[in-house]
């Protein structure tokens, strides 16, 4: 054997060879059922496919087979972290179908705005402490869920549940607020600037959160706008879009508040972009609380809106109007229509296709995990296995409403 022969041994010998490895379904750091499949070379990614539908439950066509204030429930559990925000999507929509958009009492519009503010912050509060523990930081994670479990503790007031609260109808919201409400909501807006110092404490400085966030999984605004990237995704690429701002919906154009946007697009600064937000979210609702009128929580029509609880044990007609209701629900007439809002993780939108009866002939969620999932690939690529997780944690996708 010739010398040339023993080397081009040898270095076939040391080289490192591709190998193909599946990251979940049940991975620790998959933030839900996510199933990547890694091509590596040593700890280099060549390739991450993102394999989802592990919880696919065919939403979109169990509200084509349900009347249409019978799917609120089920918003609740798309993004799953954000239930209030997922149950506005879907009433605007139907709201707008039925042509009664600009009818909902202010009251019931403030509430709204309140809870879905309240909604972002317990999303972004439990996203950063996620990520934090994917990077090893325990201790910021129970700092996180400490003050989550205040918005829950809200959420369980006002709706009687803490997670799937189901708490918006077609024409207004479920349950008035009482003073109690609104005082335990002022306490959080207090507190929850004070607890956001102490994270930076704990992370924006520290030496190992930046090592393993900065400069990493970066995306110029021209690619995250061609792959779609709505929220705070989005706008950490240096893109100032929000349409709460832009295209503003229910009464967001009376509040005012700033859109905070990043400047590399990379994971430090979706890290940074969710932590202002919060503080956005705090004046608006500090705003709402400040301004809230008096008056009805929901539409005056009778075929949309149910009689009140109590007022059905005394009166016949009550009665049989709410059992109609529940029974038979309400025609929306026909056409299509679209709405969306600035959910937590990007652009929330519910499209319905309306053949006239009570029960949408079709109905498509445009959902931001969906979306934003797509990137992986295109983020992760001659990045290392410990980056990936960086990457997928600063993305912050929900499965229940990826998979859908």
């Amino acid at each position: 054997m010739s010398e040339n022969e023993n080397i081009e041994d040898r270095e076939e010998l040391l080289s490192t060879k591709k190998v193909t490895i599946s990251m979940g379904p049940q991975h620790p750091s998959a933030h839900g059922v996510l199933h990547l499949i890694l091509e590596m070379q040593g700890e280099k990614i060549l390739r991450a496919e993102p394999d989802i539908g592990y919880l696919h439950r065919g939403t979109e066509k169990i509200a084509e087979n349900l009347l249409y204030h019978q799917f609120t429930p089920y918003t609740d559990r798309l993004d799953y972290m954000s239930a209030m925000s997922n149950n506005m999507a879907y009433v605007m929509a139907v709201e707008k179908a039925l042509g009664i958009e600009g009818d909902i009492p202010d009251r019931a519009e403030y509430l709204r705005v309140i809870v879905a503010e309240l909604a972002r912050c317990a999303s972004h509060l439990l996203g950063i402490g996620a990520w934090a523990v994917d990077m090893g930081a325990l201790t910021a994670f129970l700092y996180c869920i400490r003050e989550r479990e205040m918005c829950l503790d809200l959420f369980e007031m006002i709706s009687g549940a803490r997670m799937t609260c189901s708490y918006m109808r077609v024409g207004g919201v479920r349950y008035d607020a009482d003073q109690k409400f609104f005082d335990k909501v002022r306490d959080f807006v207090r507190i929850l600037p004070e607890k956001l110092d102490e994270y930076n404490k704990l992370l924006t400085g520290n030496r190992i959160w930046i090592q393993r966030n900065r400069d990493i999984g970066a995306i110029s605004a021209e690619d995250a706008i061609n792959f779609g990237f709505t929220g705070p995704n989005l706008r950490a690429s240096g893109v100032p879009w929000d349409i709460r701002k832009d295209t503003p919906y229910s009464v967001y154009d009376r509040f005012d508040f700033d859109v905070p946007v990043g400047e590399k697009g990379d994971c430090f600064d979706r890290y940074l972009l969710r932590m202002a937000e919060m503080r956005q979210s705090l004046r608006i609702i500090e705003q709402a609380l400040d301004s809230m009128p008096d008056g009805p929580i929901a539409v005056d029509i009778p075929d949309v809106v149910p009689p009140a609880k109590d007022a059905i044990y005394d009166n016949m007609e009550n009665l049989i109007h709410h059992f109609k209701y529940v029974s038979s629900g309400f025609t929306v007439p026909e056409g299509e229509v679209y709405s969306a809002i600035e959910g937590p993780k990007g652009i929330l939108g519910v499209y319905i296709l309306s053949d006239g009866t009570e029960k949408p002939y079709r109905l498509k969620l445009r959902v931001p995990s969906f979306v934003n999932l797509q990137v992986m690939d295109f983020l992760s690529k001659e990045t290392y296995m410990a980056d990936v997780v960086a990457i997928l944690s600063s993305l912050d996708p929900v499965f229940g409403e990826c998979d859908k």
